[in-house]
């Protein structure tokens, strides 16, 4: 009978993995190996790794481990490498003796630079960086992806309020995660809306509160918010004559001074909802409320809907022009799009707004799918490749170059990476390096100690919070 053990980190790599111990030349040594996007849209945020090393890397292998495995593996019809788990167990006290590098987390860095550098400390373990590859890339792309989505969406959202707002206090909230219900996993939701929370305060996911203070200090400190909102189910509830009563009832227990509550109006028909319900016999109560009703579109095309709700809601309740010549609604009404939203529709939406003299103050945005989902390992091209061997003593530099392919040409030598005067960041072959660079790739998990502890806070200043 074999294993069902998830934790069980031999088994947390892809099958081929387990035959590579004997593929390499006699008299290797160290192996050398990189992480990078090679390409993309986007900037690098790079986010993940200290989730992983406390999850995974902090608990030390057993001999129980080690033949749970090696029941799976042979069962699979493959080799097992019993004599070198084993040897880690008793030599290492089931601790990985590996040394990963990597620039800190939240940092900013441009696509086709080495993020992450992994290394054995230990001469009989040469096979071991490559045998966690599996499961340290998929670390690390995923949340980096998340994190790089959503810095690249604020930016977006930050340029627009820079033009079309008196200020940019609220940006922080102006994107909220959606994405829980549209996860592939619980763990994708704790590593993906935690990793857009290095970006803004936004969300609708616990799990996300709950990974911030596993693995990111955050115990004390609540790292994100949302408001009481409605969903179709709460309000079709009341049938398709009661929504004007759906639509008081919730104004009557979310209400009030400094308070804000969202509800979604297309369950029938958003139009008659902005220009008879919410601006007709229900628009004196949404006036003298004292707080901010956010009503949210939840059908047909993202900007279209976006533009014409604004501009009903402008007829009904008004506008002001700020400072930079766009119209504003009163405070005690905004519209959130949550429906359809990618990088790319955002910006359509922004812009389709701005066209039609409104500022970006009115809408905020609800990214789902597009946010969590949407992505995958391709998105930004992410690789980890060995790039330097040591054999006998003698390093070697080692890559790939295929002729069908020259985007996946690989690195060479053991990297590094610097920052030049002129602020650019560059990877470097770690033997060029001078004396007065410094190197960005900082010492995070050596022989099984974390080094590099820091908290969600920390992170989100490095990243431009």
């Amino acid at each position: 009978m074999y294993t069902s053990n998830l934790n069980n980190l031999i088994l947390n790599s892809d099958s081929y993995k387990t035959s590579h111990w004997v593929q390499y030349p006699k008299g290797s040594e160290y192996l050398s190996s990189y992480i990078e996007a090679r390409k993309g849209d986007y900037d690098v945020v790079f986010f993940g790794l200290q989730a992983f090393i406390k999850e995974y890397l902090s608990t030390p292998i057993t001999h129980k481990d080690i033949d749970e495995a090696e029941i799976v593996i042979q069962a699979h019809g493959l080799t097992f490498n019993r004599v070198g788990w084993e040897l880690l167990v008793d030599k290492h006290g089931g601790y990985l003796p590996l040394r990963i590098e990597a620039v800190t987390e939240g940092s900013v860095v441009p696509a086709s630079n080495v993020v992450c550098q992994i290394i054995n400390t230990d001469p009989e373990f040469y096979w071991l960086p490559s045998y966690i590859e599996t499961a340290l890339l998929r670390a690390i792309w995923y949340p980096s992806t998340v994190a790089s989505v959503s810095h690249y969406c604020k930016g977006i959202i930050r340029q627009a309020l820079e033009k079309s707002a008196d200020n940019t206090e609220s940006l922080i909230f102006r994107l909220h995660d959606f994405g829980s219900r549209g996860a592939s996993s619980q763990e994708s939701v704790a590593l993906g809306s935690l990793a857009h929370l290095v970006n803004f305060a936004g969300t609708d996911s616990m799990t996300a509160l709950v990974a911030a203070s596993r693995w990111y200090q955050m115990d004390k400190d609540m790292p994100a918010f949302s408001i009481p909102a409605a969903e179709h189910s709460t309000m079709t509830a009341w049938g398709r004559d009661g929504e004007t009563a759906a639509f008081a009832n919730m104004i009557e227990q979310f209400g009030g001074a400094g308070k804000s509550f969202s509800v979604v109006s297309d369950s029938y028909d958003l139009w008659n909802a902005i220009d008879n319900i919410w601006g007709g016999s229900l628009k004196d109560d949404v006036k003298n409320m004292g707080g901010t009703l956010v009503i949210r579109p939840d059908s047909g095309d993202p900007a279209k809907v976006v533009r014409e709700a604004l501009e009903r809601l402008a007829v009904k309740f008004g506008t002001t022009v700020n400072s930079k010549g766009y119209k504003v609604l009163p405070d005690y009404v905004r519209v959130i799009q949550g429906d359809g939203i990618s990088p790319q529709s955002l910006s359509k939406i922004i812009d389709v707004v701005m066209k039609a003299g409104f500022s970006a103050d009115n809408v905020t945005f609800g990214m789902g799918g597009g946010l969590l989902q949407q992505v995958n390992r391709d998105t930004m091209s992410w690789a980890m490749k060995a790039s330097a061997i040591s054999i006998d003593g003698i390093w070697k530099d080692i890559y790939k170059d295929p002729v069908t392919s020259r985007s996946k040409r690989s690195k060479k030598g053991r990297l590094a990476l610097i920052k030049h005067s002129n602020g650019q960041l560059k990877t470097i072959k770690a033997d060029e390096l001078a004396a007065e660079s410094d190197n960005l790739l900082r010492e995070v998990y050596v022989d099984g100690k974390l080094l590099i502890n820091e908290s969600l806070t920390m992170i989100r200043e490095r990243a431009g919070w």
